[in-house]
């Protein structure tokens, strides 16, 4: 089972989710994917994806982008679970920071309000380290226009790390690993 987590702003629409999604359903797989709209709320989020953790009959495999990958490598020590961490956010509470105030879902056109709170949720669910780099896969280009590459890549130190040169923080070549993604996940 993957457990796709979009970014902040995005959602199961995003060009990522579906693309994986449609892959896997053409695979007779689509019963091994989920993706959820994530509340804005961290807290709330992680309920939300730990509730459909919790209904997986195995351990799920997590696939995030962003702030997805922030909460998937968080969960990832929580339950100890395999995470795909595509260009990450790292130091969530401080990247988003910027964004505190009214903001908009890039593909649903929900207007929402990111408040100093989520900031403090995000900030208490940072994970100094991974503590078992096996479990990752870090998927970065140094082209991300958003968030630092380096960071992650110092970050899951020891992980199976594929850096791309070029790109941007969409991972513009997300295509070319779908079947090594479901390798990773191990869905055959």
């Amino acid at each position: 089972m993957i457990i796709y987590l979009h970014g902040f702003r995005s959602a199961p629409a995003s060009i990522k989710a579906s693309r994986l999604k449609a892959y896997m359903a053409e695979r007779g797989l689509a019963d091994q994917f989920w993706c959820g709209q994530l509340p804005i709320a961290p807290n709330a989020a992680i309920d939300l994806i730990e509730a459909q953790i919790a209904r997986c009959d195995a351990p799920p495999t997590l696939v995030g982008s962003s702030l997805g990958g922030f909460y998937a490598t968080w969960l990832a020590e929580k339950h100890g679970l395999r995470a795909i961490a595509v260009n990450p956010g790292v130091l969530s509470h401080i990247s988003l920071a910027p964004y505190v105030g009214q903001q908009t879902n890039l593909y649903t056109g929900e207007v929402f309000d990111f408040t100093a709170q989520h900031i403090a949720e995000l900030k208490a669910m940072e994970v100094p380290r991974i503590t078992r780099p096996e479990r990752y896969w870090l998927m970065v280009e140094t082209g991300d226009e958003v968030l630092d590459y380096r960071l992650a890549v110092a970050k899951y130190a020891g992980a199976r790390q594929t850096v791309l040169d070029g790109g941007d923080h969409s991972f513009s070549r997300w295509n070319d690993y779908l079947d090594d993604i479901l390798a990773f996940a191990e869905i055959t």
